[in-house]
């Protein structure tokens, strides 16, 4: 059963019942993971419903029948059916696979919004409406608002055409497009809607954080909260070591947040830096060096997760971030404000369970060298990608020599080829041409200017009009030569960063099925690392839900397959007792 879904911001709304097509006897057998694997037949509404209460009716279905809700915009319309006490099992968010879609026929950038792709259907303007979502208008940038139920629906739709006829409309278009492009792009679509309902259930529950603890630890670290936040206000121990930095490079006037000062007074010391970046700065010697090492990690704890960020990002003793699905361009998650995705260890110590309850962190170790081994079906990588530790399984290729391993397969993915990785890599491309084969051709494909595509088939971006003026020596052949190599660089690591991206998905899509008539609750994830938050009488059903689902995402992505994927699962009170 299909309903598709407008909102209203007043809490009512439209609901259309699909009529679903006959089966047909080639077609293969739908799934939750997999909804559309049969031709595309024409969508027929069947009824129309005028509700004035969207989420009662939503509610009533959803426990009937857990139908497939088609919608415009999971981050526009689920934030206030969850906070309504309604979750629900399937949907098809029409923006997050018109971006999938788009991106395939070489359309990067684009609004995310139902007028976009209404507009790109019918071949007229794109409206320059951006995505609507909580975080965007949310005063400060401070977290999610919650005056309306659900948030302001400017898709950019012309004013004559009405939004339900759209949304049914592109969702066909969509479905047509979809069973042209195969199972895997249909499996993307169905992931990529499921992690959508997954992310706005994360920022509902929150990642539990004590501020008072929080607070404590940065006192602690940083001295007392500043009696006023305006410009150049610091705690006092983040003072001192200012005074400190700006007495040891005999500049008494110094800022060290500002990169002009710094570097005058680093060449002023016989210090020739390029940049103040802390990887640059361990280079240098000289006794003013680790005071400014530690100033800036602890000017980072402050102007990331100090006090303001406490105040903005914690309520109710939860951290709710809102992420973004997709919003890197290997289909990686982003986040909106808050840092979601860059927590600290000093954040982590204040990541506390609730009493009786606890987390179960599951961790995905090397992910990346084993998603290359899956996808290039490389014989003796997948046997070494077998065991625990696949660097040390690899070191025997270098006389036992684990460092070596690790260095050669990083630069094999990421595309450092030169100097010391480049005979490592030699190596590698003799004993696994495969897997060395499949990121060298996706290499050569993005310096002649192609595009690749992830297992799943998620589209790179083409080259840009500049890449495109360069390499034709707008600005001489050393520059042309540069973009080929850069672009080739970004496109070997694409196929496997992409996919290892779509491994995440697929788990994260499993296990909220699994979990779905559990307490437990999905409260964080970072890319290759998922948090979760249940009472400490379900963490072994838990990790067992876990590890399930990271055999089965590893099934859907790559089929049947040697190479195991194995987790790191660490059941703990507070989140930094993980690592």
């Amino acid at each position: 059963m299909r309903w598709v879904v407008c909102a209203d911001e007043d809490g009512g709304g439209r609901l259309a019942l699909l009529a679903e097509p006959a089966p047909s006897p080639s077609a293969a057998s739908p799934s939750a993971h997999d909804p559309d694997a049969r031709p595309a037949a024409e969508v027929t509404v069947a009824e129309v419903r005028d509700v004035p209460d969207l989420p009662s009716a939503i509610r009533e279905l959803e426990s009937t029948h857990r139908p497939r809700w088609i919608w415009a915009d999971t981050a526009r319309l689920y934030p206030g059916l969850l906070r309504a006490g309604i979750r629900i099992s399937r949907c098809h968010d029409v923006v997050l696979v018109d971006e999938i879609l788009a991106a395939r026929a070489g359309r990067f950038g684009a609004p995310r919004t139902l007028g976009a792709a209404y507009a790109r259907l019918h071949d007229l303007p794109v409206p320059d409406v951006g995505r609507m979502t909580a975080a965007t208008e949310a005063v400060g940038g401070g977290g999610p608002q919650q005056d309306a139920l659900f948030s302001a629906d400017d898709t950019g739709l012309p004013t004559e055409v009405e939004p339900l006829s759209a949304l049914i409309e592109v969702y066909q278009a969509q479905l047509a497009e979809l069973d042209a492009a195969g199972r895997e792009v249909r499996l993307l679509a169905a992931a990529e809607s499921a992690g959508g309902l997954a992310a706005a259930e994360m920022t509902h529950a929150g990642l539990p954080l004590d501020p008072g603890l929080h607070s404590a630890n940065l006192t602690e670290a940083l001295g007392p909260m500043p009696a006023f936040a305006g410009p150049g206000a610091r705690p006092a121990k983040l003072q001192t070591l200012v005074e400190h930095v700006a007495e040891a490079f005999r500049t008494p006037a110094l800022n060290p947040d500002s990169p002009t000062q710094l570097l005058k007074a680093l060449s002023t010391n016989g210090l020739p830096a390029h940049t103040t970046r802390a990887w640059e700065l361990r280079g240098l010697e000289h006794p003013g060096v680790p005071l400014l090492l530690e100033y800036k990690e602890l000017a980072r704890l402050y102007s990331a997760n100090g006090w303001t960020w406490l105040r903005a990002w914690v309520r109710d003793g939860r951290f709710r971030p809102e992420y973004v699905v997709g919003g890197v361009v290997t289909g990686r998650w982003a986040s909106r404000g808050g840092g979601a995705l860059q927590l600290p260890a000093m954040v982590r110590r204040a990541v506390v369970a609730d009493p009786g309850w606890t987390f179960v962190v599951a961790d995905a170790g090397q992910l990346e060298p084993r998603v290359l081994a899956a996808m290039s079906g490389d014989r003796g990588l997948a046997t070494a990608a077998q065991a625990e530790d696949l660097y040390t399984e690899l070191g025997d290729v270098f006389g036992g020599d684990r460092a070596k391993a690790k260095l050669g397969m990083l630069g094999a993915m990421y595309g450092q080829t030169s100097g010391e990785v480049g005979p490592l890599l030699a190596t590698l491309r003799r004993r696994f041409p495969r897997a060395i084969g499949l990121v060298d051709d996706a290499a050569k494909s993005g310096i002649e200017g192609r595009v690749v595509h992830t297992r799943l088939g998620r589209a790179c971006p083409p080259p840009s009009a500049r890449w495109n003026r360069l390499v034709a020596g707008a600005e001489g052949e050393a520059k042309a030569d540069q973009v080929r190599h850069d672009r080739g660089r970004f496109t070997r690591n694409f196929v496997v960063q992409g996919t290892a991206a779509e491994w995440a998905l697929a788990l994260i899509a499993t296990l909220r099925q699994k979990l779905a008539d559990s307490p437990a609750e999905l409260v964080f994830f970072l890319h290759d690392e998922v948090v979760l938050h249940c009472a400490g009488s379900e963490a072994e059903h838990v990790r067992a839900a876990v590890t399930e689902s990271a055999l089965e995402a590893a099934r859907l992505v790559f089929g049947s397959t040697p190479v195991r994927f194995p987790l790191h699962l660490a059941t703990v009170p507070c989140y930094a007792d993980a690592k």
